[in-house]
């Protein structure tokens, strides 16, 4: 009996431990599943979709042969640290900043007592291409001496003035840099900008190497004085983003990495930043500087009148080539009127001007004229040997002439020059 009520113990403690064993073995995976839903997910908790990778930023990816490569940025270790707007950001200035240059001038400039002093200046520019073309503003290189381009690198080369656009305010300059130091930009299409959309400026404001300012354009198709007169600079772009002393002829850059502007001018009355800014579009510089490249100046046909009055009527037609276009076509300038008159004891002959027989052209090709810009930006935008259209007013009367433009003089004696062969 004692023998039994001796097992019947050993059981029921046996059978107590293997219980309790149990027990905290299911509480023991309890709580492990229980601290492993309260542990924060790693990365994989951040939506694919909420951020936007350099990768995946709206630069064109056909492009990778002209925009540098640029390492990746790590976000797997710190999820969310740049929002979409900064990776556009960072992305724009990687893949640019290194087509921006600064411009350093020296030039002389003559005191009221005739001496020379020595004026130096700074700016931007822009790699148009691996043959060491460089893109800026007339203004930076104009009256320099000498002229210098340091690139990304540090390494700084002499220029050579290429070609000018002073009506533009564009000029070409060229270094002697290796093609593996240059990246060029890619000029995008100006005609496409809105308002509201996002740009990019980069240049040296005060010196200050590839310095990027973000905005945005606030107007279009805005003018601006230009350095010739009457002309005036036409589709200007308007932007609040920063731009000061330094950033002149630097690019403007859309936010898929193209060139839409450069940089020329701002509006202020301390001549430092107000949030006003202008930007000469990138189809006037791309139908420039082919022409800069090639022939060093822009090559227009000519109507082959010098010199005009701005009337309430339109343009008075004051002065015109010999054998000019416009003469040809039988436009009409002042008459020349010779009277004797006497003047003390002497009696001689007097040539008058009677500005009343000149013509007073209105209109070319149905477009009307207000002043001599509209007038040479009419003209310049057709080639030699076009015929246009020229409204006049002539003894009170409205009638139209037919002009064929041609090249000017000069123009045509360079053209002759570049297509005669070279013997030598």
């Amino acid at each position: 009996m004692s023998k039994q009520v001796f097992l019947g113990g050993v059981y029921l403690i046996l059978g107590a431990v293997l219980g309790m064993i149990a027990l905290s073995l299911l509480n023991g995976t309890m709580c492990a599943q229980t601290r492993s839903k309260s542990l924060p997910v790693a990365s994989d908790a951040v939506p694919s979709d909420s951020v936007r990778t350099p990768n995946s930023n709206p630069i064109d990816p056909a492009r990778k042969d002209i925009l540098p490569s640029v390492p990746p940025i790590a976000l797997n270790s710190q999820p969310g640290k740049y929002t979409p707007e900064e990776l556009v950001n960072i992305r724009v200035y990687e893949n640019s900043n290194r087509s921006v240059v600064n411009i350093n001038t020296r030039s002389v400039r003559q005191d009221w007592y005739f001496s020379e002093t020595l004026a130096e200046g700074e700016g931007s520019g822009a790699v148009l291409s691996k043959d060491g073309y460089i893109l800026t503003n007339f203004h930076v290189i104009s009256g320099a001496r000498e002229i210098t381009v340091t690139l990304f690198n540090g390494k700084t080369y002499s220029a050579l003035v290429k070609g000018v656009d002073p009506s533009n305010d564009i000029a070409v300059i060229q270094i002697g840099a290796s093609p593996d130091e240059l990246f060029p930009v890619t000029l995008g299409n100006s005609a496409e900008l809105r308002v509201g959309q996002r740009i990019f400026a980069i240049g040296n404001p005060f010196g200050l190497e590839r310095t990027l300012t973000v905005g945005i354009i606030s107007s279009l198709n805005r003018t601006l004085p230009s350095r010739v007169e009457p002309r005036l600079i036409k589709q200007v772009i308007q932007i609040d983003a920063a731009i000061n002393p330094g950033n002149s002829g630097g690019p403007l850059m859309d936010s898929r990495g193209y060139m839409v502007g450069m940089n020329t001018a701002i509006a202020s009355k301390t001549g430092q930043s107000a949030g006003v800014g202008f930007a000469v579009p990138s189809n006037t510089i791309s139908r420039v500087v082919t022409q800069l490249i090639k022939h060093g100046k822009i090559i227009v046909p000519t109507i082959g009148i010098n010199k005009a009055l701005q009337t309430d009527k339109g343009l008075l037609i004051i002065q015109m080539e010999d054998d000019g276009p416009a003469a040809k076509a039988g436009l009409r300038g002042p008459k020349i009127v010779v009277q004797r008159r006497r003047v003390g004891n002497m009696v001689g002959n007097f040539k008058t001007l009677d500005r009343s027989a000149a013509d007073i052209i209105f209109s070319v090709d149905g477009k009307p004229i207000h002043g001599a810009d509209d007038f040479l930006t009419i003209i310049e935008s057709h080639k030699p040997g076009d015929v246009v259209k020229v409204g006049v007013i002539r003894d009170g009367m409205k009638t139209e002439v037919p002009v064929t433009l041609e090249l000017s003089s000069d123009d045509a004696e360079l053209e002759r020059q570049e297509t005669e062969p070279n013997w030598n």
